[in-house]
């Protein structure tokens, strides 16, 4: 399955979608599919201000745990609350439905560490 070609994906797996100053992340396919059954997922709270490459929450699975990192600057607007009452949504639907926050933008330069959704495609078939 290809990646949605209009965001960029971090080393770490993110997504970022970004929209003007405004940032939609979540976790890649690939992500998902080597944590198999996501079982808790905990972010900062809205006002948490970052810098890129800063933890911003976590994800717990059946297998381990990872950190969830960004890789701009900025603050979060809005966490998924849906994921707290069904962390497998995540799961089911990493790319749409299953993002983890929403985030007003400060600095973008970090994501010249992202790749394209062809490039990430190639690097994680």
């Amino acid at each position: 399955m290809a990646n949605p070609s209009d965001r960029v994906y971090s080393p770490s797996h993110e997504w970022h979608l970004v929209k003007g100053d405004s940032l939609t992340l979540g976790i890649t396919q690939f992500a998902v599919d080597q944590l198999t059954d996501i079982t808790y997922v905990e972010m900062k709270k809205p006002g948490f201000t970052f810098k890129a490459g800063d933890i911003i929450g976590e994800v717990e699975s059946v297998k381990t745990t990872s950190d969830i990192y960004a890789f701009v600057s900025g603050e979060i607007t809005e966490v998924n609350k849906a994921l707290a009452d069904d962390p497998g949504l995540l799961n089911r639907d990493p790319l749409g439905a299953g993002w983890l926050i929403k985030a007003k933008i400060t600095d973008a330069s970090g994501l010249s560490q992202c790749t394209d959704a062809a490039t990430y495609d190639k690097q994680h078939p």
